[in-house]
């Protein structure tokens, strides 16, 4: 009896402190000091401008009302999660100022389980939010920028280092050095994000194996997208655009070993896709558009199969540094491609050769360049279709598509 009627009593609910114009509290400090685990503490519209924000409480909730605002002053990070399974969302986190003996975040994750940052504004922050040495984390819904106009100056909006099982969803990140950073964080997953104007890399990647990126848009980056040194990488559905420069990509893929790069689209980039030292890629179904080089695949690139691309207004399609290139290209459509299809298959009865001889000329000499739409060029390029005698004989598509493919 005594047992039903203790089952039958409420659970005690956990208390909201609330700091802020009529709440107990004047300062965060004090609430987080106060709270027991699970509970919520309730931040009201206003400025704080406090010491470092740690949250050292488990299963905590810290929650803007009204986008409280929690200013660095231009001198310290402003909040750290410290414990497991807490949840920030609703703040305003700015201004840690720049330091050259500090990584000063305006969100920092420090070895820490189950955090959930979501629903945040990161405003003018060295870093803006930071996992370090934290599993399982959540980021998402963050409206981060900064303005700093030297990379010396700035650091990334979104960076992760030795947090595996990330997931990076929905955030909006401008102009930091690195939009989106992993280094040793492996197993984590990044959708559907923006990315733009990083003064390097709208997504930087390294030592992160088994990652997917897909649905996310990456537009004017200074360097493009970097994947590096990693193993079964997916990257679908993703959109890269306008990265122009000499040393801009839309992705540039560097030693990377088996995964997939597919129905993304590249579109007016310097170069589409750098692939290097990577193998066993199985890169389909994407749009090469309007670029300057659609793909330049080097001769350490091996076993990678191109199938089902589409290639359109780009001035050169494919290219490479050696003639012993080991990728394939099958059943793309080109909009150069001018052969005939008899049978009626959909399929291009004579191969292609998409890469011109004039692109391995300009990759040689660059200064070339500058003859383009030089009329000597075009009876050159003419005259190897007819004849490839230079062209490497791997870089063939031996089954272009007459239309493009759905």
């Amino acid at each position: 009896m005594l047992l039903a009627l203790a089952l039958a009593q409420p659970t005690a609910r956990n208390a909201d402190l609330t700091v802020g114009a009529g709440g107990r509290f004047s300062t965060i400090t004090a609430a987080l000091a106060a709270a027991k685990p699970g509970d919520r503490v309730l931040v009201r519209a206003g400025t704080y401008r406090e010491p470092t924000i740690v949250v050292r409480t488990e299963r905590l909730t810290l929650e803007g009302e009204g986008w409280p605002v929690l200013d660095g002053q231009g001198a310290r990070e402003v909040l750290v999660i410290a414990a497991d399974d807490v949840t920030v969302r609703g703040i305003v986190a700015r201004n840690t100022g720049v330091s050259n003996l500090e990584d000063r975040a305006g969100i920092r994750a420090r070895s820490v389980r189950n955090c959930v940052i979501e629903g945040n504004r990161l405003r003018d922050n060295l870093w803006g939010i930071y996992l370090q040495q934290s599993a399982d984390c959540i980021v998402r819904d963050n409206d981060i920028e900064a303005h700093g106009v030297r990379q010396t100056e700035s650091g990334n909006g979104i960076h992760l280092w030795y947090s595996p099982g990330a997931r990076v969803e929905r955030n909006h990140v401008r102009g930091q050095r690195d939009g989106i950073y992993f280094e040793f964080s492996p197993h984590g997953v990044t959708r559907d994000n923006v990315s733009e104007r990083s003064q390097r890399y709208g997504l930087h990647f390294m030592f992160s194996d088994s990652c997917r990126y897909e649905h996310n848009i990456f537009r004017d980056n200074t360097s493009g997208v970097a994947v590096m040194y990693s193993r079964g990488v997916v990257i679908t559905a993703n959109r890269f655009e306008r990265s122009w420069g000499s040393a801009a990509y839309g992705l540039l893929l560097k030693d990377i070993m088996g995964g997939e790069i597919s129905n993304n689209t590249f579109d007016r980039n310097s170069t589409g896709l750098f692939v290097e030292g990577s193998s066993r890629l199985d890169v389909r179904g994407n749009v090469f558009s309007q670029n300057g080089w659609a793909a330049k695949v080097l001769a350490d690139a091996d076993e990678n199969r191109f199938s089902g691309n589409q290639f359109t207004g780009n001035a050169f399609d494919v290219t490479t540094n050696s003639r012993s290139a080991n990728s394939t290209f099958d059943g793309n459509w080109w909009d150069e491609y001018a052969g005939y299809d008899l049978n009626r298959d959909g399929v291009g009865d004579t191969a292609f050769h998409p890469v011109r001889l004039f692109a391995l000329v300009v990759e040689e000499h660059p200064a070339a360049l500058l003859l383009l739409r030089s009329p000597l060029v075009s009876i050159l390029d003419a005259a190897e279709r007819v004849l490839p005698v230079l062209t490497p004989e791997a870089l063939v598509d031996r089954h272009p598509l007459m239309r493009p493919p759905r």
